[in-house]
């Protein structure tokens, strides 16, 4: 069964990794300690920072995305990730995955709006804390909590890994309805584990999300996982019925579980040919089709039906489309089309 994490996907974990400086490692309460001892460590000594670099200064909580160097890393990162967390991108000019990865990281943090801050680090330039911190490649990106390294990856994420990585230290980022944009976004884009990854974490946050919850669910049928997408919508809170979303995810399992059911389609298509009032093949072929995604097909193929003979098996083959339109939703163009059509059969 595929599993849909809160707050990202085992694709996700496989690209993290741990570059955390020597000696130290996550404690049980995903704490950094020192050799595995109790306390916290001086974190602006490790660095080699004194004191006085260590403390806020004026600038620090101001701009979410801003360059810093070893002078100003204790009040830039350390001080403020007291605050809220900090991701240090260690990155140089010569290095072309760190340009893809920039502009990645600046539109995510952004649309944390305020949860997380981005600094920028130039290798090149400044040197000394990446080599404490043991970076040995870059792009290397780490997040700070409560002045200590707490996560990390190395490499150019795309944007669905690089916000789930954020998302998993500061929560769900925008809105309900921007993230289920951003989430359709990432389907059309292809997408679906990092759309899945966004529809997951809306639930966690909101199990009522019926938005979401519809999402996943189709998700879950696309990936032909049946059971999952079962389940998931017998869970659903009371009031997910009346939602449309729900109600064409619902649609589209039905559909989805006739269609294990259905023979060959080249099969079903030579029954056709050899007798094209073997209503029967049609019906089925139709429900092959739209399995296939060939909506106006499927629907062309029930129109024909209805034409021929309209109370067929007690109207099945309209009530079939019904159930199409409902699975497809009202905006969809096959929707609309079949629609007029259908109009146009039954008052002719």
């Amino acid at each position: 069964m595929l599993q849909w994490a809160a707050f990202g996907s085992s694709q996700s974990t496989r690209a993290r990794v741990a570059i955390l400086p020597p000696k130290l490692h996550f404690g049980k309460a995903n704490q950094v300690s020192a050799n595995g001892a109790e306390g916290e460590r001086d974190m602006a000594g490790l660095y080699g920072l004194g004191a006085e670099q260590a403390k806020p200064n004026g600038a620090a909580g101001g701009a979410l995305v801003k360059d810093t160097t070893t002078a100003t890393f204790g009040a830039d990162v350390l001080a403020e990730s007291a605050r809220q967390p900090v991701l240090v991108d260690f990155w140089a000019p010569w290095c072309e995955p760190c340009k893809q990865l920039a502009p990645i990281l600046e539109k995510v943090v952004q649309a944390a709006g305020g949860k997380v801050k981005l600094v920028k680090m130039n290798i090149d330039e400044h040197p000394e804390i990446a080599g404490r911190l043991g970076v040995r490649s870059i792009p290397a990106v780490i997040a700070f909590e409560r002045s200590q390294p707490a996560d990390g990856f190395l490499g150019a994420l795309p944007e669905s890994e690089v916000r789930g990585f954020i998302e998993r230290l500061v929560g769900p980022i925008g809105g309900a309805a921007d993230l289920i944009a951003e989430a359709e976004a990432l389907l059309a884009e292809g997408d679906a584990i990092g759309a899945g990854e966004v529809y997951a974490a809306l639930l966690a946050e909101n199990p009522a999300d019926f938005e979401a919850l519809a999402g996943l669910a189709k998700l879950y049928i696309q990936a032909g996982d049946l059971e999952a997408a079962k389940q998931l919508l017998a869970t659903a809170p009371a009031g997910a019925e009346k939602h449309a979303g729900v109600i064409a995810a619902k649609a589209a399992l039905d559909l989805a579980e006739q269609a294990g059911s259905i023979g060959d389609l080249a099969e079903l298509k030579r029954k056709i040919e050899i007798d094209p009032n073997d209503h029967q093949a049609r019906f089925d072929y139709a429900i092959g089709l739209n399995a296939q995604d060939r909506r106006e097909e499927a629907a062309g193929a029930l129109l024909d039906i209805i034409k021929n003979d309209r109370a067929w098996n007690e109207d099945a083959a309209r009530k079939q489309l019904l159930q199409f339109f409902e699975a497809w939703g009202p905006a969809e163009p096959a929707t609309i089309g079949a629609r007029k059509k259908l109009s146009i059969v039954l008052f002719s």
